[in-house]
């Protein structure tokens, strides 16, 4: 397989520092964090180690991986191995994926206000989703679903929804 051209932790190197310069009173802790964690990933800063081919002994060095959880690179055998798990205990019916958002001036007191603003969006979700699903004109039947919470966008910005 080859590698891509361009990757999320080049973008960070290239454009990271202006990008946390611009938008300081915005970027949590956690998220400065995650994109330190990436831009720093698989380079001399974090070390090295030695890896070794079992049949014919070549050696090379091989920079250390910051294994943050957000890390595209770090995750994308783990995350495909949850892929391929969660194959197996999939229903053979039909899946929707539906997004509920939140509006911008409600996720800006999201953000000061978590607890109370999600639980708010869940309760809202789960209402909505079985008075809809219940409705004989739509499926009439009684629905299971689940729900998760993202917060940030693609964009690492704020953006609640579930």
């Amino acid at each position: 397989m080859d590698r891509p051209r361009l990757e999320v932790a080049d973008v960070l190197r290239r454009y990271g520092e202006a990008y946390r310069d611009q938008h300081a009173a915005s970027l949590s802790t956690a998220q400065r964090r995650v994109m330190s964690a990436i831009e720093l990933c698989r380079t001399a800063a974090l070390g090295t180690h030695l890896e070794q081919c079992d049949h014919c002994r070549y050696e090379r060095t091989c920079y250390d991986s910051c294994r943050n959880r957000h890390c595209p690179k770090c995750q994308s055998l783990a995350r495909a191995q949850w892929i391929e798990d969660r194959q197996s205990e999939l229903l053979d019916t039909e899946y929707f994926h539906v997004v509920f958002t939140l509006p911008e001036e409600i996720a800006a007191i999201a953000y000061q206000n978590k607890e109370v603003v999600y639980n708010i969006l869940f309760r809202a979700t789960s209402e909505t989703l079985r008075t809809i699903a219940a409705d004989p004109k739509h499926l009439g039947a009684e629905i299971g679903f689940f729900a998760v919470l993202h917060s940030w966008g693609q964009n690492l910005l704020l953006n609640p929804h579930s």
